[in-house]
């Protein structure tokens, strides 16, 4: 890439870091935005990328918070992830290889719609859902996150819809990243898609990982949470946006 993409790709890695430090998700979304919208890398890349970067996001904001973790919940949620991320991939990799325009119009559609359901401030619910909405929930979010891995807006609406503590809500929706984003990685590489370029664009966004992460968990930003969340919703819905746009007006050249 040249010299401006790599620094869009790690302003978006730092940015996502940071922003998933301190509100517990929206860094795949964030990265997903911007790098795909610019078409810097083409989406398995992308994606196989996001999810080890993720992992190190999401152990360093989670260390010393698991015991936060609402258990039940994260159970039922990865009861329905584990056998949707497959299915995410199995798809994501079908309409790469047949339709790539109609797989970057899901992209699209899936950052603004995304953007959208994130900005909606959820009202918490009288009780904490129960195992069969948390599963269906769960499938939800693996479907996505094995196509994009991220599987953000999903899990994070549903995660702060609950009536529970922001800790907790946060450290869940952790814990179920790094579900997704692990699983997610060890299919990949079953299936011979952890290429060298895909890890060398890992290993140059991780320095920057551990930065914004960290950054993220000692340095409260100057404005508040919400603030942070509007930005990233604000940047979500242009991107996506534009994003479906380009991909339709490709699909009328084909």
């Amino acid at each position: 890439m040249e010299f401006w993409a790599w620094v869009g790709f790690l302003l978006a890695v730092f940015v996502g870091s940071y922003v998933q430090a301190v509100a517990g998700f929206a860094m795949g979304m964030i990265i997903v935005a911007v790098a795909g919208g610019l078409r810097l890398l083409d989406v398995p890349t992308l994606s196989a990328v996001i999810s080890l970067l993720t992992i190190l996001n999401v152990f360093l904001a989670l260390r010393g918070q698991t015991h936060f973790i609402h258990k039940r919940l994260f159970l039922w949620l990865a009861l329905g992830q584990v056998p949707a991320i497959y299915l995410g991939l199995l798809l994501m990799t079908w309409l790469d290889g047949n339709t790539r325009w109609l797989l970057e119009v899901c992209l699209g559609l899936f950052v603004l719609l995304g953007g959208l359901s994130m900005s909606l401030k959820p009202q918490p619910w009288a009780k904490v859902s129960g195992p069969f909405a948390t599963w269906v929930t769960g499938i939800s979010g693996g479907l996505v996150g094995g196509m994009f891995s991220a599987s953000g807006p999903v899990l994070g609406w549903f995660g702060y819809s609950q009536p529970l503590k922001l800790v907790t809500i946060r450290a869940t929706l952790l814990a179920c990243f790094v579900l997704t984003t692990g699983t997610r990685t060890v299919m990949v590489g079953l299936e011979g898609g952890l290429t060298q370029r895909v890890l060398s664009f890992a290993a140059v966004g991780l320095p920057v990982v551990f930065v914004g992460t960290w950054l993220g968990r000692h340095f409260a930003p100057p404005v508040s949470e919400e603030q942070i969340r509007r930005g990233a919703y604000l940047l979500l819905l242009v991107m996506g946006a534009w994003m479906l746009a380009s991909a339709l007006l490709r699909w009328q050249q084909v």
